[in-house]
């Protein structure tokens, strides 16, 4: 029997399109693409991945949408048998499918607990599970008085926002009434309080309920850090060692989170905190999706493995030959040119690094001299990114180091 598996933007971001060729990859299974990317604006080897694609006008008019694809799968005889999307926007959108189509997975009230993080965060408090203290606001007012419930330092960010976007740290009430005037555009927000330590993930592959693969990665600095200061080049470490005695309690507060949303199968990607104070493991926040900023990437160079044909297996047959056995830890560098000008026009300090350490470097993504810079703020990868991986965590970091503060990308204006 062909499985008919419905793929909502199947090319975007990007690393969406490597997950659509290991779904077309798999034996018996028909990738149907739903989307706002024309076929034409696709990379060649996505587009030919797969088997039939509809362009809708608005992807996130949901109802539109869904009816659409409703009316174009009977056009053609087709009754999908799964419903996915691994990236965040589209989270709703794929469990109204579902339930119109009555295909497995996260129905409407699931998928909002993984968007609304207020929401989340009241799930999991009512299942034992450690958040930072939280609530949800839709204007000035509310904003201050959850500030006086919650108590500096705080944060304030989306309630079903994405990464570190529209995100504040708040320290006091002056810095309040700042942030106040720049989120003023959101709709609503989550205050809660801010925890003083070290950011991890924690990712996931499972299927029917069996995890096939866990991930950590330790963010350095934390991404609100990196994000107010420019000249940081941040890096994602997978770490080959999640059962360490410091990491091990976030591996469990993951599973714990995911089994009390109920994501059964699929991938999701979870941010914890170790508190500075307590040693203890705090939730963050968990998509029902795929990490951005090439994480994925990351997790493969540890095992040497393919989380995205796993992830395509986890969906379909749930059976997988990979050995997916951690090896190597990982870090990810990204890295932000400098200068007045929009053109890059040096990198400096690369060859020296690579010929000191360059079997431990196998991924230089940079942006080519002559080509115009990018905006870091809108792009997670800024203007490239390396891989520093090695069996030993400390030697890891050191050359993760070494790319991080000894090769610059220069754009002279």
């Amino acid at each position: 029997m062909t499985l008919n598996v419905v793929l909502i933007s199947p090319s975007f971001p990007t690393d969406n399109g490597h997950f659509t060729k290991a779904l077309h990859a798999l034996p018996g299974v028909r990738v149907l693409g739903v989307g706002d990317q024309p076929l034409e604006a696709m990379e060649p080897d996505v587009r030919a991945a797969l088997d039939d694609h509809l362009v809708v006008r608005n992807l996130w008019d949901e109802a539109a949408t869904v009816q659409q694809t409703v009316d174009w799968l009977a056009r053609k005889g087709l009754q999908p048998h799964r419903v996915e999307c691994l990236w965040e926007p589209g989270v709703m959108l794929a469990a109204r499918m579902r339930e119109r189509f009555d295909a497995p997975g996260l129905r409407v009230e699931q998928a909002r607990a993984f968007r609304d993080k207020e929401t989340m965060k009241a799930t999991l408090d009512a299942h034992g599970i450690r958040t930072p203290h939280h609530y949800r606001a839709s204007t000035g007012a509310e904003v201050q008085e959850a500030a006086a419930k919650v108590g500096y330092p705080l944060i304030v960010k989306p309630i079903d926002g994405a990464g570190s976007a529209d995100t504040y740290v708040v320290r006091t009430d002056g810095e309040l009434e700042g942030v106040l005037v720049a989120v003023k555009h959101v709709p609503e927000v989550s205050v809660e309080e801010f925890i003083e330590g070290e950011e991890f993930t924690y990712d996931a592959i499972l299927s029917g309920g069996r995890t096939l693969f866990e991930n950590v990665a330790w963010y350095r600095p934390k991404p609100l850090v990196a994000r107010q200061n420019p000249w940081i080049s941040p890096q994602a470490v997978c770490l080959s060692d999640i059962r360490q005695d410091d990491i091990a309690p976030g591996v469990e507060l993951g599973r714990r989170a995911l089994k009390a949303l109920g994501l059964q199968t699929g991938m999701a990607h979870m941010e914890w905190y170790r508190s500075a104070k307590t040693g203890e493991a705090i939730f963050g926040e968990v998509g029902a999706r795929a990490p951005g900023g090439r994480l994925s990437h990351g997790m493969n160079l540890t095992c040497d493995g393919d989380v995205f044909r796993l992830w395509a297996e986890a969906i379909t047959s749930g059976e997988t030959t990979q050995k997916m056995e951690k090896q190597f830890n990982a870090a990810l560098v990204f890295k932000r040119a400098t200068g007045n000008g929009n053109l890059v026009t040096r990198i400096e300090g690369l060859e020296r690094v690579l010929g000191e350490s360059g079997e431990h470097i196998p991924v230089v993504d940079l942006v080519p001299i002559g080509q115009p810079r990018r905006d870091w703020t809108q792009v997670v990868t800024g203007d490239g990114w390396m891989v520093a991986r090695h069996v030993d965590l400390g030697s890891t970091l050191q050359i993760a180091d070494r790319l991080a503060q000894d090769v610059r990308i220069l754009c002279d204006g």
